[in-house]
């Protein structure tokens, strides 16, 4: 395939005459299709993080009230500019190009129908166009949809347009990814998918559960906002929203644990410590993860009680229990790995003696640990009914999904993109220590940068979607003031992330545009783990032969900070239902 973009010769690599490569890295067979549609879809992706970073500094410089950028109703049109290109076009176009990795990359195989592909980037492309313009050109500015776009406020229809057009696209590039799976199968009928790709078609499963969800809640609105139906059940809307409104954040984590273990396997030789057990956590999301979505719902009078309440409890735990599985899996599968290759000395010498300064272990590894302290256990606060009462509505909520896709997804995102950089656009970083600092300056910043939204949250209630609320909570004389001081270290902190953000742009794309070609495969010896990913598979040699008790220690701290944060929230409740005299 020829394209028109390639300019810069990103698309330029040196293959066979069957079209394949192999990957000096992974080892993988790798198809000139799957690179060229990997780098479309993530060079996408990269453009619409960058324009989603312009506004989140004007969000942030508008919530710090010293500075208070924005006039309240400008702040809305921006927080929904921000929100939808960082929470959806940002995210959805990288997980895109990850089925693309996790199917036919890892499966040795070429990326059929790429004409589809191709028109599923397109239509995607154009409805995001269309959502950005509904956005941005809705007067007056305090009307602007936000994420949720509840009915019966007075959207332009150009906005349900849009959305509806990006979901039908996404779905059609989607299909190339299921079309290799059924040729796989076919071909392959008693064959066992690797554990990536499996993860990957799980992920895809709750991807198709989350879009009909999008399309059930847009579609009929989009019709009431032509005046083509009437009046119709805005409960109804708001359960059909949240099906996507959440549903994304779970093709989110889905595909993130699947990067994870691609990941730490390729650059830190992990092992699977039990591939029926991870499979086994994979097929709970199956079940469970979707009804995560009711956090969104717990306050929702439209909702019955007995429902929230088996919401939360039994099946709320089935997710939960599956993410414990990963948090245990991950870690203890680098550990074994890396203790065959002899780097196990001691407690944490596996941990210590690891690539840090490798972009693309520090980000997936960050991305593990501030997932599971900040976005993990935040999350099953959220998912408590009572304990959603003192969340739901205030800024922890804003600070819980910054952890959760930002510290979590997005920083995991790009470590793949530093991997694809070395491997697939076969370039190196314009800077070897800019690439090696920005996952501990992004990660650092943007983890003080959450825990003070989810402090002023908590301990003062300052609420959610408000352009100003610390001198004065607009229409009363109720202050937030004694907030202040831990907006003052917010501000500071989230400039010093945005900053991070930049850096990450300018890296990935200055290593595109200058950086040096990668001529062959000793130039990325570097990314290889210790010893040769051959090692990984040696059947004489089994992970459980190696102690994981550096991974049992660090699940330990693990579930006494789960236990001290549950009790601590529950504290807090106390507090504001006092009971008796």
């Amino acid at each position: 395939m020829t394209h028109k973009l390639d300019v810069l010769g990103l698309f330029d690599n040196e293959y066979r005459d069957d079209g394949f490569r192999t990957c000096s890295v992974t080892g993988l067979e790798v198809h000139r299709t799957i690179d060229n549609y990997v780098k479309l879809f993530g060079l996408t992706a990269v453009i619409a993080l960058l324009f989603g970073g312009i506004f989140a500094f004007t969000v942030a410089m508008t919530r710090w009230e010293v500075v208070g950028l924005l006039e309240p109703a400008d702040f809305y049109t921006h927080l929904s500019m921000h929100a939808w290109n960082l929470l959806i076009f940002w995210m959805v176009f990288m997980e895109i190009a990850i089925l693309y990795v996790g199917g036919p990359m890892v499966l040795g195989r070429r990326l059929p129908i790429t004409m589809v592909a191709k028109a599923g980037w397109a239509v995607m492309v154009g409805g995001a166009l269309l959502v950005n313009y509904a956005i941005w050109t809705t007067e007056p500015p305090n009307e602007a949809p936000l994420l949720t776009a509840y009915v019966p406020m007075p959207i332009s229809p150009l906005f349900y347009a849009g959305a509806i057009i990006f979901i039908l696209g996404t779905v059609v590039a989607a299909l190339p990814f299921f079309v290799t799976m059924w040729y796989e199968k076919r071909e392959n009928p008693g064959k066992t998918l690797p554990l990536v790709s499996f993860a990957a078609f799980v992920t895809s499963i709750i991807a198709v559960e989350a879009l009909v969800g999008g399309l059930f809640a847009f579609v009929p609105t989009l019709f009431w906002r032509l005046e083509m139906i009437e009046w119709w059940d805005a409960a109804w809307y708001r359960q059909m929203y949240w099906i996507i409104g959440h549903g994304t954040q779970q093709i989110n984590l889905v595909a993130m644990i699947a990067v994870w273990y691609f990941l730490t396997h390729v650059v830190a030789g992990a092992e699977v410590v039990s591939e029926k057990v991870s499979r086994t956590a994979f097929i709970l999301y199956l079940f469970f993860i979707n009804l995560g979505a009711a956090h969104h719902l717990l306050s929702d009078p439209a909702v019955s009680t007995g429902w929230r309440l088996w919401n939360t409890s039994y099946a709320f735990y089935g997710a939960t229990f599956a993410s414990l599985i990963h948090a245990f899996a991950i870690p203890a599968g680098i550990e074994a790995g890396r203790r065959k290759r002899g780097k196990g000395g001691g407690l944490f010498g596996w941990l210590t003696s690891a690539p840090w300064s490798n972009p693309v272990f520090s980000s997936t590894i960050f991305s593990i640990i501030l997932f599971g302290f900040l976005g993990g256990i935040t999350g099953v606060m959220m998912g408590q009914l009572q304990l959603n009462m003192t969340w739901h509505n205030t800024f922890a909520t804003v600070g819980h999904f910054h952890a959760t896709v930002v510290l979590g997804t997005t920083v995991a995102f790009m470590g793949l993109i530093f991997f694809v950089i070395r491997t697939m656009f076969m370039r190196q970083y314009i800077s070897e220590r800019l690439a090696s600092i920005q996952p501990f300056f992004y990660s650092a910043a943007m983890g003080v940068a959450v825990l003070m939204m989810m402090y002023v949250g908590i301990l003062y209630g300052v609420p959610r979607r408000t352009a100003e609320v610390v001198e004065n909570i607009p229409g009363t004389e109720f202050s937030l003031s004694a907030a202040s001081p831990l907006f003052a270290v917010f501000g500071i902190f989230a400039l010093l992330a945005i900053a991070g953000g930049v850096l990450f742009v300018v890296v990935a794309v200055g290593s595109l545009v200058f950086g040096d070609r990668v001529e062959n495969g000793e130039e990325n010896a570097d990314l290889v783990a210790d010893g040769g990913l051959g090692m990984a598979q040696d059947p004489d040699d089994p992970v459980h032969a190696y102690e994981m008790r550096g991974t049992f220690v660090l699940c330990l701290v693990f579930l006494a900070a789960f236990v001290i944060t549950y009790l601590l929230n529950w504290y807090l409740l106390t507090q504001l239902w006092s009971i008796g005299a």
